[in-house]
């Protein structure tokens, strides 16, 4: 019992990480085309280096996805609030 409420736990954090960074994510995705470029990504976050993107940019396809941003917020390398 103590691990399915461990489990349900941690699953309302993910989807509450996910939620936030859906909010962030249309902040920073300016063009609306549901990737993050490195320039948009910089406009939001400027202490945001290529290298630190490059590293989040896990698929190599000089865009950030809504997967890849939430695992470097995670992994701490991208902000997990603008402004905050």
């Amino acid at each position: 019992m103590t691990k399915f409420i461990l489990i349900l736990l941690g699953m309302g954090l993910v989807a509450q990480s996910a939620l936030a960074m859906s909010e962030t994510a249309v902040e920073i995705d300016t063009n609306g085309d549901g990737l993050m470029t490195v320039d948009e990504v910089q406009a939001v976050f400027p202490e945001i280096t290529a290298d630190t993107f490059a590293a989040v940019d896990t698929n190599n396809d000089g865009a950030l996805d809504d997967a890849e941003m939430i695992a470097g917020q995670e992994q701490g390398l991208i902000p997990t609030s603008i402004g905050g």
